[in-house]
C-alpha cells in the first residue's frame, strides 16, 4: 500500500468546505468530493458545489461527471474516487476526501458488496406500490423482511427502501445480510476525520440560513432550466436530492415559496440526522480537530 489519503465528513452545513479550502491555502492539497448530488452537471446551487474560481485555485475532483438523467453508483464512486486519490498521490500531493454521503465514503473504506443489479421493471412496480400506499408502509414490509436496514433508515427514504426491496426481491436474500461479506480496503492508507457541531441548535440554524441561500441563488430557477435542458421526472436519483425533490414538488404546484423554504429545511435537517447515524457507526472516524495536525505531517 503506497500514500496516504484523508477524508473530512461530516453533516451538511457544518462547514467541510470551508475548513478545507482554509486547509488547502497553506498545504498542497487537491480535494476529492464525496457528495452524490455534485455528481451531477448543472446541479451547482442546491449542491452547494465550489466555485469556478474556487476550483481554479484548489483542484476539485468528481464533481459534473453524469448528467441528471443518469444514475451515480457508490460502486462508480468507489472506482473514480481511487483513481482520482491515485493520481493526486503520483502527482506529490495530498488526497483530501470531503463530504457527507457517507455510503460513497464506506464503499471507498471497506469495499462494494456483490449485490444484484439494478431492474428497471421491478423499481417501477415497487414505485407503483408506494404511490399507492405510501413510503411508511412500504417501510413495514421492509421491517418484515430485512428489520436490519429498516432499522437504519427512516420511513421516507424512498430511494434506500425501494433498492432494499429490490434486493430481496431479486435475490430472496435481506440486503443486510448480502453486505456482511469480505470487505476490501483501498491502494492507499485513509484516515477519516469528522468535523461534527457541538450544539445542535447552531447546525439547525446554519441550514436554515444555507437554505434560504440558495433560495436566493437560484435554486428553483436553476430546477426549471434543467428540466428545459433534460428529459428529467421526479424518480430519477438526481432528483430525489434534498432541495431538489422538494423545488420540483413546488414546481408542481404542489405548495407555494413559504411551504417549499419550510419543507426544504426540514428535509436538510433529516439529511443531517441521518450523516450524524452514518458516522456514528462508521469506525475509527477521529475528530476534525485533528487533521491539521495529520495533514501537517503528510
Amino acid at each position: 500500500m503506497a500514500g496516504k489519503a484523508f477524508a473530512l465528513l461530516g453533516p451538511t452545513a457544518s462547514g467541510k468546505s470551508v475548513l478545507a479550502m482554509e486547509f488547502a491555502a497553506r498545504l498542497p492539497l487537491e480535494i476529492v468530493s464525496v457528495d452524490s448530488g455534485q455528481a451531477y452537471r448543472g446541479m451547482d446551487i442546491g449542491t452547494a458545489k465550489a466555485s469556478a474560481a474556487e476550483r481554479a485555485h484548489v483542484p476539485h475532483h468528481l464533481i459534473d461527471l453524469v448528467d441528471p438523467t443518469e444514475s451515480y453508483s457508490a460502486g462508480r464512486f468507489r472506482e473514480d474516487a481511487i483513481e482520482a486519490v491515485s493520481a493526486i498521490l503520483a502527482r506529490g500531493r495530498i488526497p483530501l476526501l470531503v463530504g457527507g454521503t457517507l455510503l460513497y465514503y464506506r464503499a471507498l473504506a471497506q469495499g462494494i458488496d456483490a449485490l444484484p443489479p439494478a431492474e428497471p421493471g421491478l423499481r417501477a412496480q415497487i414505485d407503483a406500490r408506494a404511490a399507492r400506499h405510501g413510503w411508511p408502509a412500504l417501510h413495514a414490509d421492509l421491517a418484515r423482511v430485512d428489520p436490519v436496514t429498516a432499522a437504519r433508515l427512516a420511513p421516507n427514504d424512498a430511494q434506500r427502501i425501494q433498492r432494499a426491496l429490490e434486493v430481496w426481491e431479486l435475490s430472496g436474500r435481506p440486503l443486510s445480510e448480502l453486505q456482511s461479506g469480505a470487505r476490501r480496503a483501498p491502494p492507499f492508507a485513509l484516515r477519516a476525520f469528522a468535523l461534527v457541531p457541538e450544539d445542535r441548535a447552531e447546525l439547525h440554524r446554519r441550514i436554515a440560513a444555507r437554505f434560504e441561500r440558495m433560495l436566493k441563488d437560484g435554486l428553483v430557477e436553476e430546477l426549471r432550466a434543467l428540466r428545459r435542458r433534460y428529459c428529467l421526472h421526479a424518480g430519477l436519483p438526481s432528483m430525489r436530492c434534498v432541495g431538489y425533490r422538494q423545488a420540483w414538488a413546488h414546481l408542481e404546484g404542489e405548495y407555494d415559496e413559504a411551504a417549499l423554504r419550510e419543507r426544504g429545511i426540514a428535509a436538510t435537517r433529516q439529511l443531517a440526522k441521518r450523516q450524524l447515524t452514518w458516522l456514528r457507526s462508521l469506525p475509527g472516524v477521529e475528530p476534525a480537530a485533528s487533521l491539521a495536525a495529520a495533514l501537517t505531517r503528510a
